[in-house]
């Protein structure tokens, strides 16, 4: 879909920024239709688009509906915004349906794997579905017909449900006809069936399958007239006043407990739902027609994950890859004799995470090791990183760690981190009121020789060992004393809440980094007025910040030449005539997630390239805490412009180039057809650099 800018005088030139994120989805969903893709993993693609849709309408979407159902405009949100966005969503979601069932299952098929539905079933597979109906799924359900003494249950966000209408009448002779049934999450959604003796072929049963073929046994002595899948997504975007919050830990778990149940946005229902049904739904939910979606399968595809994960066909997966061990970090020699001698960078996932956990696991057990301070956004549930914290403290380590306990949908597994680390006698903080700490960092402190000496860690992303196989990011080892002393004083900050001393080398949100960048781009423009070289390289998940595009528009009518890789969303249009004339915007989706934020600075013979856990987006420059941090080890800047910037500017197998309409293109597309077998990936690329397959 186009999204036409307006004039560039006007600050609605940017394109719209929600759907902008459609438009991400839609690229990805493009790698679930990709022949070339192993099957499994084009499954998996699937899912992460519904996963996403998930979140846009837990966290995005309440403004549109509030504007739809007030017929006023909410900020931003209108009723045509409402409009814009469902019918885009409609068709995506319809997209989605149609390659599942038309193309991904019938492949599966003809590779012996099939979901089996109640009319395929022989008897021997009727009587084992059955069997596990009456053992494993039927003491778990409680089906509850509505009536004056049992209104319409609580139904949580995202859950399975089924809406049942019944003929006859009840044990006490009344015709109440509407009965719902929740399916506990408890519940597999795929369950494999027992194999046949001497076959290779794998089937499976849908959950919803097994239900609503035994839905007859829940209502004993009544008819079931007709019935449906049901699931409802609702708003889920915690929002807590901390100037009047107490204790903020008990205050989200309170809160977590009732985001499951805030308001309705959107209602999923099977195809064949009767109107009477749905619209029985639509009222009890308060929603309007619109926010209704028939969907020809399960309703909730994220749970193909379920399925991947018991399919055991490796040759229908990606060939496996295994991270190389960091060149620059020789094995066996110490962390801190390795970086006495210079910076050391890790490029994730090519380049193994475990660096990172074996840098802190010598840190916590080296007894000259004094204090280890470390902040916490998302860890993952499993915990590695506070398991190293805990044992630090067993050994007598001061350990700080600086708990982001607002990390949206960690709160929980962040809530539990904190209060393990709380449990051994380390020092948990939770930062600053009314603002996450996003930034990614660890400072060790080490006695040498009469002396304390500071290490660092810093990182484009999160310290999660799960996430890190399947992320790019950037980690950074340093022992600068610019930058470490700098990182000190950001903790102390965080700690204390004094005032923040000046930094020598790091940009920190929310106080200099936007500043910084804005300086940055405006040096360049003063170089390109002055008719010097002048050129900005950036690369980031999302671009929304209004001064920073607004100051990227003018740097561009200036002359300087700017090339951006912006995974996500993006409001500034490339290529528009006396606009954005020379700024290219290219979004590379791959096998693997791109994170990694890069920020390149050249304007006549001087350079600067800065990292940073910032995307360019306005929370994270003014309602964060976030750090950018310069790489002023030259070869190491070279290595980043080639393997962050330069291999993803070439990259014509996966990249999307944004055009002047707002709409993307492929790369690849845009080649001639003789020209385009074996065009290059720069994650492809990177993992025949690094990593090992196989």
């Amino acid at each position: 879909m186009s999204q036409t800018p307006a004039h560039p005088s006007t600050r609605h030139a940017f394109l719209d920024r929600d759907q902008s994120i459609l438009a991400f989805n839609e690229r990805v969903l493009d790698w679930a239709c990709r022949r070339e893709v192993p099957l499994l993993e084009r499954l998996r693609f699937l899912a992460i688009v519904s996963s996403n849709l998930d979140e846009f309408f837990e966290v995005r979407f309440a403004p549109h509906h509030a504007a739809r159902m007030s017929q006023e405009q909410r900020g931003i949100a209108t009723v045509e915004t409402f409009r814009a966005l469902t019918d885009r969503i409609h068709a995506l979601v319809a997209r989605q349906y149609a390659l599942y069932n038309d193309e991904l299952l019938p492949a599966l098929e003809k590779r012996g794997i099939r979901i089996i539905t109640h009319g395929q079933r022989n008897p021997r597979q009727r009587r084992w579905v059955r069997e596990y109906f009456v053992n494993e799924v039927q003491p778990l359900l409680l089906p509850v017909a509505l009536d004056p003494s049992h209104p319409f249950p609580q139904v949580a966000n995202k859950s399975l449900n089924f809406i049942v209408r019944l003929g006859g009448r009840d044990a006490f002779g009344r015709e109440n006809e509407i009965a719902i049934v929740k399916v506990p999450r408890a519940l597999k959604r795929f369950v494999a069936m027992p194999p046949v003796a001497g076959s290779k072929q794998q089937h499976f049963v849908s959950i919803s399958s097994i239900i609503r073929t035994h839905l007859p046994d829940l209502f004993p002595g009544r008819t079931v007239l007709e019935f449906s899948q049901f699931r409802v997504t609702r708003h889920s975007d915690l929002a807590l006043d901390e100037e009047e919050v107490k204790n903020l830990r008990t205050a989200l778990r309170l809160g977590l407990q009732q985001r499951h149940f805030g308001q309705a946005l959107r209602l999923e229902v099977s195809a064949g739902c009767s109107d009477f049904l749905a619209d029985f739904l639509l009222e009890q939910f308060e929603l309007p027609p619109e926010s209704l979606y028939r969907v020809p399968g399960p309703v909730n595809l994220v749970r193909l994950n379920q399925l991947v994960d018991q399919i055991d066909a490796p040759a229908l997966r990606f060939e496996r890859f295994t991270p190389g061990w960091p060149v620059s970090l020789p094995a066996g020699q110490s962390f801190f004799e390795r970086l006495k001698q210079g910076d050391v960078l890790i490029h994730q996932p090519y380049e193994s995470f475990d660096a990172v956990l074996a840098f802190l696991r010598e840190a916590a057990e080296d007894p000259n090791v004094l204090a280890i301070k470390q902040t916490i956004y998302r860890t993952g549930t499993r915990g590695e990183m506070t398991e190293l914290l805990r044992e630090a403290v067993r050994r007598g380590k001061e350990v700080t760690a600086v708990v982001e306990l607002k990390a949206r949908f960690d709160e929980e597994a962040n809530i539990n981190h904190a209060e393990r680390l709380e449990s051994v006698g380390a020092q948990v903080v939770y930062g600053v009121v009314g603002l996450k700490t996003h930034a990614k960092m660890l400072l060790v402190t080490r006695r040498e020789g009469g002396r304390l000496v500071r290490y660092a860690h810093l990182s484009t992303g999160n310290y999660n060992p799960g996430t890190a196989k399947l992320y790019t990011d950037i980690s950074y080892f340093t022992a600068d004393e610019d930058i470490t002393a700098d990182v000190d004083a950001v903790f102390h900050h965080l700690a204390s809440q004094n005032r923040l001393p000046k930094l020598r080398r790091l940009w920190m949100a929310p106080f200099h980094l936007q500043k910084g960048l804005l300086e940055r781009i405006e040096t360049c423009i003063e170089a390109a007025r002055a008719g010097q070289p002048a050129q900005i390289m950036l690369k980031m998940n999302a671009l929304t910040d209004e001064p920073l595009a607004r100051a990227l528009v003018q740097a561009s009518q200036a002359g300087v030449q700017i090339d951006a890789i912006v995974r996500g969303a993006c409001i500034l249009p490339a290529g528009v005539p006396g606009f954005t004339e020379h700024v290219r915007i290219r979004s590379v989706i791959g096998r693997f997630l791109e994170h990694s934020r890069v920020f390149y600075f050249r304007w006549g013979d001087q350079e600067e390239l800065w990292l940073s856990s910032a995307d360019w987006m306005n929370r994270n420059m003014l309602r964060r805490v976030e750090l950018a941090w310069p790489v002023r080890d030259p070869h190491l800047r070279e290595r980043l412009i080639d393997e962050c910037l330069r291999l993803y500017l070439n990259d014509q197998r996966d990249a999307w180039l944004l055009q002047p309409d707002g709409h993307y293109v492929k790369a690849i597309e845009t080649l001639p057809k003789g020209s385009r077998a074996g065009v290059p990936s720069a994650q492809g690329t990177l993992m025949t650099r690094y990593g090992t397959r196989g």
